[in-house]
């Protein structure tokens, strides 16, 4: 036993990492016993407490190896298995060997982005995610079921579609796209009286339409990555050039 582990573990952030834990077994229990309304609320309320335990653990100062690593068992459970049992069960069982596989596919890019956060954690900007976190493409499986239920509409409106979605969602977690990880301290700070008036107009707009609203804003989060990937790309090919002539520049001539 490591000397840290000798010295304890600090329970109020592993307490909500727990709590996530939890949510996300409820929900496969839930799934299991066909009730996949109640499945995909439990993957949100494992998100909230997947959010939760960060900060904590940053604002509390109680950030810790092992909080890090349960953590990441945590949302391969929560955020992978769970959402891929899910719509496995709701929508991609007709489809047979496609549609497992489909949920596999979810399953096994979700574990790779998790591997590749921990990787990278130090090295990469604090603001941005490389790849699109895995408890947003879960809260996304969750929204779309939800939207479902919301309108009523019948199962035949959501096959092709929702296996289409599966392999877009697993492809960008595995992706170089970028998404902003709202961890920017300044959001915190002073902002002008515009952004109070319409932080309030959003609440009111999703305390009215609660399911559409989520629906929408993950919508929006998850395509925010391809559009800013798309947009910058001119600018990232003009710097690699620079780069590339750089290096070209320096290179010791070629003996004759």
């Amino acid at each position: 036993m490591s000397e840290n582990m000798r010295k304890g573990i600090y329970i109020l952030p592993n307490l909500f990492t727990t709590g996530s834990l939890f949510a996300g077994f409820y929900s496969m229990v839930a799934t299991m016993n066909g009730d996949f309304r109640t499945a995909a609320i439990w993957v949100l309320v494992s998100s909230i407490f997947d959010g939760l335990d960060g900060k904590v653990a940053r604002l509390t100062g109680t950030s810790s190896k092992f909080g890090v690593e349960y953590d990441s068992l945590a949302d391969l459970v929560a955020f992978g298995v769970t959402p891929g049992l899910l719509m496995y069960s709701w929508a991609l069982k007709p489809f047979g060997r496609l549609g497992w596989l489909a949920a596999f596919l979810f399953v096994v890019c979700g574990a790779l982005r998790l591997a590749r956060f921990n990787v990278q954690v130090n090295t990469v900007e604090s603001k941005r995610f490389v790849g699109l976190p895995i408890p947003a493409a879960a809260s996304m499986v969750s929204a779309t079921v939800l939207l479902f239920y919301h309108f009523g509409w019948p199962s035949s409106y959501k096959k092709l579609a929702i296996l289409i979605l599966i392999y877009f969602l697993a492809f960008l977690m595995v992706s170089n796209v970028r998404y902003y990880s709202f961890k920017d301290p300044g959001i915190i700070k002073r902002q002008p009286f515009a952004f109070l008036v319409l932080a309030i107009l959003l609440l009111i707009i999703i305390a009215a339409e609660p399911v559409v609203m989520l629906f929408v804003l993950f919508v929006c989060y998850i395509a925010s990555g391809p559009i800013g990937f798309i947009m910058t790309w001119p600018r990232r090919r003009r710097l690699e050039k620079a780069v590339h002539k750089g290096h070209e520049a320096n290179a010791p001539p070629e003996r004759k």
